[in-house]
C-alpha cells in the first residue's frame, strides 16, 4: 500500500528522489569528514594544539554508552577536528564482532564528539613542529564489546 496521494494539478508523485547517492549534503560531509580523519595534513600546515577533558560527572548515564578516556592532546586544525581525531583512535565495531548501535559506523557515539561529555581546549596554536594526531593521554580500544565473549 502506497501513502502517496495526488492532490491539485501536479504531476503524478512517483516517491522517487531525484537525488543521488552521495550528492546530498549530508553525505558530502560525511564523505568529507572520513576523508580529513584519514589525512595526515601537509608538513608545514600550521596546527593547533587542543586538550580535550571530561567535564560531566562521573555518574553521569553518558558515560555508558560512550566510555571516557581521560585528558587527550591533540594536533589538529580545528576543535571539530580535534574531536574527530581523538575518536579515530577508537577501536570500530567494524573491526570486531560486534554490532553498531544507529549507524554504520561507531566513530559517532564516540565520548570525545558529545559536548556534553568533553569539552576542547585550545592551548596553542599554529605550530608547524608537529603532526596531525594524538600527541599526549591514551586512548583505549576496548570501547567496544563483542557480541560473541571468546
Amino acid at each position: 500500500m502506497s501513502n502517496i496521494s495526488k492532490t491539485g494539478t501536479d504531476e503524478i508523485n512517483t516517491a522517487i528522489s531525484p537525488t543521488t547517492f552521495g550528492r546530498s549534503v549530508e553525505s558530502q560531509a560525511q564523505i568529507a569528514d572520513a576523508a580529513a580523519q584519514s589525512a595526515p595534513g601537509s608538513a608545514d600546515e600550521p596546527l593547533n594544539i587542543y586538550r580535550l577533558e571530561p567535564i560531566a560527572a562521573p555518574n553521569d548515564p553518558r558515560w555508558a554508552n560512550s566510555p571516557g578516556h581521560g585528558v587527550v592532546v591533540v594536533a589538529a586544525r580545528t576543535p571539530g577536528d580535534a574531536r574527530i581525531m581523538a575518536a579515530s583512535r577508537e577501536l570500530d565495531f567494524m573491526e570486531v564482532d560486534a554490532a553498531p548501535a544507529e549507524d554504520v559506523t561507531t566513530a559517532n557515539a564516540s565520548a570525545f564528539r558529545d559536548d556534553k561529555l568533553y569539552t576542547v581546549i585550545e592551548i596553542d596554536r599554529d605550530r608547524t613542529d608537529v603532526a596531525r594526531g594524538i600527541l599526549d593521554g591514551d586512548v583505549s580500544v576496548d570501547t567496544i564489546r563483542p557480541v560473541e565473549p571468546d
